[in-house]
């Protein structure tokens, strides 16, 4: 997880990346001690008009694994398949220059921060937190979550930052934008409006989030990293 902090700690701080590659996909290889539905054998990120679609291809079935219910949002778990981008968090509809902005396709069976969307089905938008669904989120470096650790920015009290029209209330710098996670077999993907992207720098990245059990700031910091696409986050993969 070092490797991992210290590369978004000098992009947040800096705003730069490091020498990027053209190759796309970024080839990852196989980890046997690792989770395999967490496991990231290759990630990509491929436009058509101003819509990019991010994908990940896993050693075994993407999605299988859940975090188990805590019972409450205190300390609850949230499993990530994460695509952290060069693109500037204003973009998406956040405050500029505010971080590593990143989408995920999360799991949290003790919440539900998708207040637009039913994805089961059943009649109720508010029961859906275990089912695969995507966010945008910024990242930045926080201590307050273990040393060189990260967590998803904070709204402090009485700070009204600007943000994307689908921010789902939570004191976060978090987007609910209701695009749909697509579960094929080894590959997860979400097709999202992006425009202007192309040319702009992505890696992959699985991950493991925590609520913190105070309820305070940090609300939401990344306690594991399951796997880096690139290795160290240097965000080799293009857009293209």
């Amino acid at each position: 997880m070092s490797r991992l902090v210290s590369y978004a700690v000098l992009l947040c701080l800096t705003g730069t990346t490091a020498a990027m590659s053209d190759t796309t996909p970024i080839i990852s290889p196989k980890n046997p001690d690792g989770r395999p539905s967490f496991d990231v054998l290759a990630a990509s990120a491929s436009v058509n008009a101003d819509t990019v679609t991010f994908a990940m291809r896993l050693a075994a079935t993407a999605g299988a694994e859940t975090p188990d219910p805590n019972g409450a949002l205190a300390g609850a778990d949230v499993w990530s398949y994460v695509w952290p981008t060069s693109v500037d968090p204003a973009s998406v509809g956040f405050e500029a220059g505010t971080g590593l902005l990143a989408l995920a396709a999360t799991s949290h069976p003790d919440f539900d921060d998708t207040p637009a969307v039913d994805e089961s089905g059943d009649g109720k938008a508010d029961n859906d937190g275990a089912l695969w669904h995507s966010h945008w989120v910024v990242l930045v470096p926080n201590d307050q979550c273990g040393a060189n650790a990260l967590s998803v920015r904070d709204i402090p009290a009485g700070q009204n930052p600007k943000l994307p029209a689908t921010w789902p209330g939570l004191p976060l710098f978090i987007d609910s934008p209701s695009n749909a996670v697509t579960l094929a077999q080894d590959e997860i993907s979400i097709t999202i409006a992006l425009p202007g992207a192309a040319g702009t720098n992505f890696d992959g990245v699985t991950a493991a989030l925590r609520v913190n059990v105070d309820m305070h700031t940090p609300l939401l910091c990344v306690t594991d990293v399951f796997d880096i696409a690139s290795g160290d986050l240097s965000l080799p993969g293009k857009i293209d």
